[in-house]
């Protein structure tokens, strides 16, 4: 059983300590509770994209394919945890990213708050309990439209918010709403150095001194696709790099360890794997953690993603990660509905060994060490874009779905009829209902017409899950 109890955290002498997780690879994983989103008539198939837990895990925000936000509550039990949806906040346009407030909390009214990046509209920063509008902060590119970031950063006192968007970085001073100031990752449209593209990821390390920024675009022989940037100055300091023949994707997340100032964790889009640096040495990546590649056994070591790709994860949605705040256990999803759990301390060992024999040299080339999941489970019928550890608790939150058009097209041999079928005046010229597919008809002729309107996708799963790892290993 899971304990609940806030208190349970503290030490007896009243320091915090982080969740204790019991993770192995002969236990079976509990499913500690599960609910689903607030059903919409006008959006059948309805998912959720992201979630996020608020500061003390009282709320878990979602971010939801029908360009809402809904609230899902945690409230204790004699189980553990209960979740319960509690609001849906619906926008004006699609949903680019959202943030929660550092000290977020569902029983402080004060910062229970969010910000949120909708499409042409200002950044936004929304009452967590009515959905209200408390400060607006505008993007305005020289054709005075609204820009909404696809990237959001609090710095460690919460009084700066870093918002990436195409070649820049805005900065806002949260206490102040209004226009911010814009720093630019590169010099010019045409120069090579800096970040090019859209800023779509940054992550602040432990210590607040710096924070690092990916791209979209992949990195290229002239430059690299994440940099990191000194939060005082706001200058780039080191370009980390070492993944151009590794990944062609773009930058879709980038976290550090919560514990580890020097390790930063990034994924790609279309790939099944998370990337690691040690910072002291970012020319190229200490390992990558991922499943067995195809033709490859759990023990190869200076695998080649370029040959051997996991053709089963080539999904173009973001599979967002998560790393609990002790900084031992990663979780992520993937397109098959499955959770793979990592140990983080392999990559503490691997980096001291890489550490000690490149003694500071290594090129793009060199071999990376692929780290197995140290548990995997399936969790969804669907794929999973997010997972994230509660922050109290040794649970982990997992959402899913994604777009299916499972319908096969149907062979058009015209879309028209020619002009003498459409006139013969024939009774049998009528047209017929198809059993192919619905809106289809059939002409007598050999002419197929098909309607117009585009095929609408479906969600095979689109649940809230609650995971517990907080139990004891009963096994023999």
């Amino acid at each position: 059983m899971m304990d609940t109890s806030t208190s349970s955290q503290l030490h007896e002498h009243g320091t915090w300590r982080a969740p204790v997780y019991n993770i192995t690879s002969d236990n079976a994983c509990r499913l500690l509770s599960q609910t689903k989103l607030d059903p919409d008539r006008d959006f059948e198939h309805n998912f959720a994209r992201k979630a996020l837990w608020c500061a003390d895990g009282s709320s878990a925000l979602l971010q939801c394919e029908n360009r809402s936000f809904q609230l899902i509550h945690a409230s204790p039990d004699e189980r553990g945890l209960t979740l319960s949806h509690a609001l849906t906040l619906r926008q004006p346009s699609p949903i680019v990213d959202f943030l929660w407030y550092p000290s977020a909390s569902r029983h402080n009214p004060a910062t229970y708050c969010f910000i949120a990046s909708v499409r042409e509209c200002p950044v936004k920063l929304l009452d967590g309990n009515d959905g209200r509008l408390r400060a607006s902060y505008p993007i305005v590119d020289h054709r005075e439209r609204q820009i909404a970031p696809h990237s959001l950063l609090f710095n460690l006192t919460a009084d700066r918010l870093y918002c990436g968007f195409q070649d820049a970085i805005e900065i806002f001073d949260v206490h102040r709403p209004g226009e911010g100031e814009r720093l630019h990752t590169r010099p010019s449209k045409k120069s090579k150095e800096g970040l090019k593209g859209i800023v779509s990821a940054l992550s602040l390390s432990p210590t607040g001194t710096y924070f690092a920024a990916g791209t979209l675009t992949p990195a290229s022989t002239a430059a690299d696709n994440i940099t990191l940037y000194d939060i005082s100055d706001n200058m780039q300091v080191l370009s980390v790099g070492g993944i151009r023949t590794r990944q062609s994707g773009g930058v879709i997340q980038l976290m550090f360890s919560p514990t580890d100032e020097y390790s930063l964790y990034a994924a790609f889009r279309r790939s099944p794997c998370v990337w690691t640096w040690d910072l002291r040495n970012a020319s190229t990546p200490v390992c990558c953690f991922g499943p067995v590649p195809i033709g490859g056994t759990p023990e190869c070591n200076g695998w080649n993603y370029d040959t051997d790709v996991l053709r089963c994860d080539q999904t173009n949605q973001k599979i967002h990660f998560d790393i609990e705040c002790g900084g031992r256990w990663m979780g992520r999803g993937n397109q098959v509905g499955n959770i793979e759990i990592y140990d983080l301390h392999t990559n503490h060992q691997l980096a001291e060994t890489t550490m000690d024999e490149m003694s500071g040299f290594s090129t793009e080339n060199s071999p990376v060490n692929v780290v197995q999941p140290i548990e995997e489970f399936k969790a969804h019928a669907d794929a999973i874009g997010s997972v994230t550890f509660h922050p109290l608790q040794p649970a982990l939150l997992s959402v899913s779905g994604s777009r299916h058009f499972d319908a096969e097209a149907i062979p058009c041999v015209s879309s028209t009829r020619s002009e003498g079928n459409a006139h013969s005046g024939s009774d049998s010229d009528s047209a017929l209902e198809s059993d192919e597919g619905e809106g289809v008809q059939c002409w007598p002729c050999g002419v197929i017409e098909r309607p117009r309107s585009r095929p609408q996708p479906t969600v095979r799963d689109a649940s809230i899950k609650l995971w517990d790892f907080g139990f004891e290993n009963t096994s023999a």
